[in-house]
C-alpha cells in the first residue's frame, strides 16, 4: 500500500543549547498507510504530542525528516508549511475550540475566513455537506454555544474536513466526552475514513478507542515500544 507518511530517524530534543537538554523523541522510524486508520497511545511524557506536533508541521523535529507523499518537509520554509498545512492538514483537539458567537456553519467555514479565501458557494455547499455528514444539518444557524460537547466536537470534525486533507490528525477528541458521545465520535471518525478515504492519526488514552482502530503504535520514553496492525 501507498504511504501518505514516513518519519526517518525522527529526533526532537528541548533546550539544545541549555545545561540539560531533553530527548523527546529518539529517532523514530515509522510510515502510515493512505487512507488507514491509525492510533497513538502511551502514558503523559512518552513523546505522544511531540510526534503529532512535529507531523503537523507546528514544530520541527531537531535531526530526522517527514516526508508526506514523498516530499521532504523539512526542505519547506515557513510560509510554504503554513500553505501545506492548510491545504493537507486536518487538526482535531480534546476541545472543540470553536468560536462561541458564531454558528455551526459559521465555525466550519472559518478557516477560508481566517485566510481571507473568498467562500464560494461550492466551499458553502461542501460545508453544508459536512454538516449533514456529522448529522447536524438542522443546527446549521445554531449558536456554538447552544449546543452540546458531542455537537461542538462534530462541528470541530466537519471544520477540520472543510478543506478536504489528506490527513486528520486527533489528539484525544473524544477526552471531554461521556461514553455515549465518544462511541458516535469514534464511528463518525470510522465513516469519514471509509467513506472519504481520509487518513487518521488518533492520539488517546483511551484504550477503548485505540483497539477499534486498524494500527496501535504505542510510545515510551521517546520510543516506539509497540506496533500492532490488525
Amino acid at each position: 500500500m501507498d504511504k501518505i507518511l514516513e518519519l526517518k530517524e525522527l529526533v526532537k530534543i528541548y533546550g539544545v543549547n541549555t545545561k540539560n537538554p531533553y530527548k523527546a523523541l529518539h529517532e523514530i522510524d515509522l510510515s502510515i498507510d493512505k487512507h488507514s486508520f491509525n492510533a497513538i497511545i502511551g502514558q503523559s511524557g512518552s513523546g505522544k504530542s511531540t510526534m503529532l506536533n512535529i507531523i503537523g508541521t507546528l514544530d520541527k523535529a531537531t535531526k530526522g525528516q517527514v516526508l508526506f507523499n514523498g516530499e521532504d518537509l523539512s526542505k519547506y520554509n515557513k510560509d510554504q508549511l503554513a500553505d501545506f498545512r492548510n491545504k493537507k492538514i486536518g487538526f482535531i483537539f480534546q476541545f472543540h475550540y470553536l468560536l462561541p458567537e458564531f454558528t455551526a456553519l459559521e465555525n466550519v467555514l472559518m478557516p477560508f475566513n481566517i485566510s481571507k479565501k473568498p467562500i464560494t458557494k461550492d466551499i458553502e455547499e461542501r460545508a453544508n455537506m459536512l454538516l449533514e455528514t456529522v448529522g447536524l444539518e438542522k443546527y446549521k444557524n445554531t449558536i456554538s454555544t447552544n449546543l452540546s460537547g458531542g455537537q461542538q466536537q462534530r462541528v470541530a470534525i466537519a471544520r477540520s474536513l472543510i478543506n478536504q486533507p489528506d490527513l486528520v490528525l486527533a489528539d484525544e477528541p473524544t477526552g471531554n466526552l461521556d461514553s455515549d458521545s465518544t462511541e458516535n465520535v469514534y464511528q463518525l471518525l470510522r465513516k469519514i475514513n471509509k467513506e472519504l478515504k481520509t487518513t487518521f492519526i488518533i492520539i488517546t488514552h483511551d484504550r477503548k478507542i485505540a483497539e477499534k482502530t486498524d494500527r496501535i503504535i504505542e510510545l515510551k520514553d521517546g520510543k516506539i515500544y509497540a506496533d500492532i496492525k490488525k
